[in-house]
């Protein structure tokens, strides 16, 4: 999406209370929705990539996840299908499955707020990232990516969300 495209505009609660173009929604720190999805590929590693530089929003950070804003009107499951597609360069991906979703309220650079519905999804297809999107991508082992987290600078929205995964991970494992 660029900054002409229309997002929806949400409240605290999710719902959609008017529309704007996503250069403004950013510009204004207006309240829009996103998805984020962690991709493993058939070994089960984590796909981590580095943004380009001349991204609108956390350009040059590191990031977990694949994904973006949702466009106005458009369901959170078809933009989680949409933006996997598009940042791994592939089609025919299975239908992401849905985790949690969070009210991501940034602070300092970043700031901003938005709904974020985190999902997951196996890729055992070769992946070729978008070059506009992604300046670096690999597969990592699990425990070479809980090692990297303090290590490298991450986009604040998706360490968050990190974070919160790993956590239902642990629950899930008691």
């Amino acid at each position: 999406m660029n900054e002409d495209e229309v997002l929806d505009i949400v409240d605290e609660h999710d719902r959609v209370i008017g529309q704007s173009p996503r250069g403004e929604a950013y510009a204004r720190g207006l309240r829009h929705r996103c998805v984020f999805i962690h991709v493993r590929d058939g070994a089960g590693r984590v796909f981590v990539h580095r943004r380009t530089a001349d991204k609108l929003v956390f350009p040059s950070l590191y990031d977990m996840f694949v994904g973006g804003v949702v466009g106005a009107g458009e369901s959170y499951d078809v933009a989680a299908l949409r933006e996997a597609e598009e940042e791994l360069g592939v089609s025919g991906l299975p239908q992401p499955v849905p985790l949690f979703s969070f009210l991501y309220e940034g602070r300092g650079e970043g700031a901003g707020s938005w709904w974020s519905r985190v999902y997951e999804v196996r890729c055992e297809l070769p992946v070729s990232p978008q070059v506009e999107e992604v300046a670096w991508h690999d597969f990592l082992p699990q425990e070479e990516l809980d090692r990297v987290v303090p290590l490298w600078e991450w986009v604040p929205d998706g360490l968050e969300a990190y974070h919160r995964l790993r956590s239902s991970d642990r629950a899930r494992e008691l």
